[in-house]
């Protein structure tokens, strides 16, 4: 008997052998009772859930999934990666299960604030064309591609109770899963104004799945006066976006400048120009204190915490995000940044539980550091390197290299298209260099003179291949010779320079 059928009927065997549930009338519980025992004493457990609904399934019962082998609970990038890998294997034919909220298959999901929101008449990107994995260059998996691959997957059915004594989860509609080995690819979730504030008045909008992107859009088609809150990500690229509909846009954000995780105040200058002029409005040091509708019931500004109002029709709120944990709790979550926790091969405290993508709390080994990571390039080597952990003998720890990235402007139409990259850690003393005309590039170098993060606007391919290089080995560099560079290739040539120098000791 190969290795794969003897551990289905293992599977087969500890399924005969599960636990029975008891249904309780208490609405806080699920409780757990032994075949034969009964109430709630020695060898029985509670896992509190939500109390609202509890459910029960004797041992005997079937199970609502036909592939039991392996669930990944979530459809989003990482998903479609995992599927990939799992299909590279062989091991995705009537083994592989894929429980999702969404009604389509995993898709690039950077796409909805990009291409997605260009307007009708400049070409924009619309499923299936950027179903996972064609941001790679990869093959695009729509839901032909799963069935064809023997991948059986639950749409608009997301897990609310999870057992893992019993290895069953519960979903939405009441279906009863079964695993023997599970991994959680829930992802995050948009951070909300609360309700009391106006934050769910119609026309205040947020993005995370095709859903939402769809209503901004249906938005935006009848829009005047659209407000952004928020001067992160997204509300940097729905900005960019909106101008694509040459409509009147505001962001509203509290920092001193766009993106201030990342950017330097002279490098957020530079994007602010740029935003400028193409119409983008800037309210900076502001904090929103409600949003009013109007007689229609619709929103129709925004007033700041100082009483100045600014009239919108449309808002859209890109405040950050939070990871979705729940139902999952128990298998332990990172009181640091968040998110489920995981080791370097993304193995959770619980045997046979892994947890992947945006919502994975993981070593970051070459900066010694727990870190969550939300971002697609993340998403789809967490995935990869996870599956290869669950499948093999691999053992060799996951050495993430940070990386972002945006584009923006690039509709048709546009006098200028934008795109940057970031590898590294800024960290340190930052140095800039040229006009932004349209290069222009910034270096993060330490107090031991190593190079800890570049960041490259505009760069051919050659040069952007260059920065993962560079923030991978942080070689020691001459910081005067940057600052005396005379141009952003001249200074991308020092620091290769100082990349060989560093090789050769």
């Amino acid at each position: 008997m190969t290795s794969a059928a003897l551990r289905q009927k293992a599977a087969q065997m500890a399924s005969a052998a599960a636990q029975c549930f008891s249904y309780s009338s208490s609405p806080a519980t699920w409780a757990m009772r032994q075949r034969g025992g009964g109430g709630a004493g020695a060898g029985a457990g509670v896992l509190r859930l939500s109390s609202r609904r509890t459910f029960s399934v004797s041992a005997a019962a079937g199970f609502d999934n036909q592939n039991r082998e392996y669930v990944i609970v979530g459809g989003g990038n990482a998903a479609g990666y995992a599927a990939r890998t799992f299909v590279e294997h062989g091991m995705a034919d009537g083994r592989l299960c894929i429980v999702s909220k969404e009604p389509v298959p995993p898709y690039e999901r950077p796409a909805l604030t990009k291409g997605y929101l260009f307007p009708p008449d400049k070409k924009p990107a619309r499923l299936p064309g950027f179903h996972t994995c064609v941001g790679s260059g990869g093959q695009r998996q729509t839901a032909e591609w799963y069935k064809e691959n023997g991948i059986e997957v639950l749409y608009e059915d997301p897990v609310v109770a999870f057992d893992g004594k019993t290895q069953t989860l519960k979903t939405s509609s009441g279906k009863i899963l079964k695993y023997g080995s599970l991994i959680i690819s829930t992802g995050c979730e948009a951070s909300r104004l609360p309700e009391k504030i106006g934050g769910t008045l119609p026309g205040v909008h947020y993005i995370r799945d095709v859903a939402d992107a769809d209503s901004l859009v249906s938005s935006l088609g009848s829009a005047k006066k659209v407000v952004v809150i928020g001067g992160g990500y997204i509300g940097m690229e729905v900005a960019a976006a909106a101008c694509g509909w040459n409509l009147d846009t505001t962001i509203i954000f509290p920092e001193d400048h766009i993106m201030p995780r990342l950017f330097t105040p002279s490098l957020a200058k530079k994007y602010e120009e740029l935003y400028q002029q193409n119409g983008v409005k800037f309210i900076k040091g502001a904090l929103i204190d409600k949003l009013e509708a109007g007689s229609d019931g619709r929103v129709s500004s925004a007033v700041l915490k100082d009483g100045s109002v600014v009239e919108a029709d449309t808002v859209i709120v890109g405040i950050g995000a939070k990871p979705v944990v729940s139902p999952f709790e128990a298998v332990g979550v990172s009181a640091e940044v968040g998110g489920i926790e995981v080791d370097s091969l993304f193995r959770t405290s619980v045997p046979g539980i892994f947890a992947i993508g945006d919502v994975a709390a993981f070593p970051l080994k070459m900066y010694d550091r727990v870190a969550r990571v939300e971002h697609v390039d993340h998403a789809r080597k967490s995935a990869h390197h996870c599956v290869e952990t669950l499948l093999t003998s691999q053992t060799k720890a996951y050495d993430y290299l940070p990386y972002f990235y945006s584009r923006v402007f690039e509709y048709e139409g546009s006098a200028r298209k934008i795109w940057w990259q970031f590898y590294g850690d800024n960290v340190g003393e930052a140095v800039e260099v040229g006009s932004f005309d349209p290069k222009i590039a910034t270096f993060w170098i330490d107090s031991d003179s190593r190079l800890k993060g570049v960041f490259l606007e505009s760069g051919t391919s050659e040069e952007f291949s260059l920065l993962p290089q560079l923030a991978k080995s942080q070689p020691v560099v001459d910081k005067s010779k940057l600052q005396a560079a005379t141009s952003v290739e001249n200074a991308l040539e020092i620091a290769r320079s100082s990349l060989q120098s560093s090789a050769s000791v």
